[in-house]
């Protein structure tokens, strides 16, 4: 809808106008990164290695407010300390080693470039 502002108001009318973007975008980036996070997390949790369950069911996401906006980490609540070793594969104590079994990257790596393009349809779109 078209508002009639003076030229003195017009200067406040496009700071409020930039504002109300930038919040829509903001908004907007926000809810698809806790999408993206949630879809990340339940990948990991059917790539993990499944002995007894315990390690898959650990994964967690957790969010941090930034100055500059959230971050979701997916991290393992319990089993922190393995992750790495089951990701990457280890020594073994009597020699040799054992393979790595992937569950992090793959998740990560499916549903990056998808995240890049919502986030980028987004900014386009205005919110």
């Amino acid at each position: 809808m078209a508002e009639t502002v003076t030229v003195d108001q017009l200067a406040d009318a496009i700071t409020e106008a930039v504002q109300a973007y930038t919040d829509d975008v903001v908004e907007a980036i926000e809810e698809e990164t806790e999408r993206t996070s949630e879809m990340v997390l339940e990948e990991v949790k059917n790539l993990a290695p499944k002995r007894t369950g315990d390690y898959a069911k650990s994964f967690t996401k957790t969010k941090r407010r930034l100055s500059s906006g959230v971050v979701y980490n997916v991290w393992n609540r319990k089993h922190y300390r393995r992750v790495h070793l089951l990701e990457f594969g280890h020594a073994k104590a009597g020699g040799g080693r054992v393979e790595g079994r992937p569950h992090m990257a793959p998740a990560i790596d499916r549903h990056a470039p998808g995240y890049e393009q919502r986030i980028k349809r987004i900014i386009e779109r205005g919110g």
